[in-house]
């Protein structure tokens, strides 16, 4: 007889990993009595930009004010617009609207759900542009090349939303290294976390002090306020703990690719369709999201067996109460958002997890 789901322990849709290598180095931080900015953030920001493969990385408060301070260093303000997807977390959108700038949307592909190039271009060749950010969703990298042609030929410049895609690579690249400057997001759960922060990188030396300075009230030197900027940096609490992450993450990294691999393989001839992995592509695996048209019973099912889903995201960011202005339809975002589902597919899932998530979701499709 099968075990009662309610007596079984629930699976998360995410489950962030915080072990003795991360307790070790906060108290190392707590012993030190440098709380704020140190050397843990200074060395984290060498580290990260290694592993990213570029010059320069500058440690921010969260995702969104990586993106606020990119945009505002690549000089992106009032009366510019910044091309993006509509499916994303509204963050990417409002980082836009924070920097005076003003989001222009173009539809999704069907199959990655990443912004279409052809979409992006016919709108780059029809109206005036500053800038396309692109959104490497769920951790599979956008099509960097095509956005790269497109950046060229209109001048525009590229910024890199990569807060889901953590050792992700797009041809051998690592993403974050491809535009003018990448984006990271260490929310707890991402791929890795060091609570909340952020992360810039690039590779252009002046981008990187004006994003330093704006992230530290425009602050040249000790009390000398060049321009108006915020605080956003990160503690050295949270860098001791994102430097243990990173050390890590190529362990979460290979164990997201396994469990995906492995959910892939027992859904195959499951009525929905699973994440594309395209061969130029490293995908990062944030989130394992599936489509079907009949998610909501799908997702019904799974929780009855114990198994918690996510849906990113229900909305798309044109239909939010906040971006009521925005008039054009984007059906292929709009239809994506009614079919989404995501799966756990986190580190810790064990192989008795993986199938239970798949028989619950066999059991859902088969039922629907």
């Amino acid at each position: 007889m099968s075990e009662p789901s309610q007596q079984r322990e629930r699976i998360p849709i995410a489950a962030p990993d915080v072990g003795p290598r991360e307790r070790a180095r906060i108290l190392e931080v707590l012993d030190s009595g440098h709380l704020a900015e140190g050397e843990q953030v200074a060395a984290f920001e060498a580290e990260f930009a290694d592993q990213c493969g570029t010059a320069e990385a500058i440690a921010t408060s969260n995702g969104t004010t990586a993106l606020h301070a990119a945009l505002e260093a690549l000089g992106i303000g009032d009366g510019d617009r910044v091309l993006t997807s509509p499916f994303s977390f509204v963050a990417t959108a409002n980082a836009i609207r924070h920097a005076g700038a003003t989001p222009v949307f173009a539809d999704v592909e069907p199959a990655t759900l990443n912004l279409d190039p052809d979409r992006a271009e016919a709108i780059a060749s029809d109206e005036p542009l500053d800038a396309l950010l692109v959104v490497h969703l769920f951790g599979l990298p956008a099509d960097m090349d095509r956005f790269r042609e497109i950046a060229a030929t209109h001048d525009l410049l590229l910024v890199e939303d990569a807060a889901q895609a953590h050792g992700a690579s797009y041809r051998g690249r690592p993403v974050g290294s491809i535009g003018d400057v990448g984006c990271f997001s260490f929310y707890p759960t991402k791929n890795m976390t060091t609570g909340e922060g952020g992360m810039i990188v690039t590779d252009s030396g002046s981008v990187a002090s004006r994003a330093r300075r704006f992230c530290n009230h425009g602050r040249s030197g000790t009390y000398d306020h060049v321009t108006v900027g915020h605080n956003f940096r990160m503690t050295d609490l949270a860098a001791a703990i994102g430097r243990a992450q990173l050390e890590r993450l190529p362990d979460f990294l290979s164990a997201r690719r396994a469990n995906a691999v492995c959910l892939t393989a027992g859904l195959e001839d499951a009525p929905l369709s699973v994440p594309p992995t395209p061969e130029d592509r490293r995908h990062a695996f944030h989130q394992y999201t599936v489509r079907t048209d009949d998610r909501d019973h799908l997702r019904a099912t799974l929780d009855e067996a114990g198994v918690d889903t996510g849906v990113y995201y229900p909305t798309p960011i044109h239909r939010q109460p906040a971006y009521d202005d925005v008039e054009e339809s984007f059906p292929v975002a709009e239809t994506a958002a009614s079919e989404v589902l995501s799966l756990p597919v986190h580190p810790a899932l064990t192989d008795r997890d993986l199938d239970r998530i798949l028989a619950a979701t066999r059991a859902g499709l088969r039922s629907g």
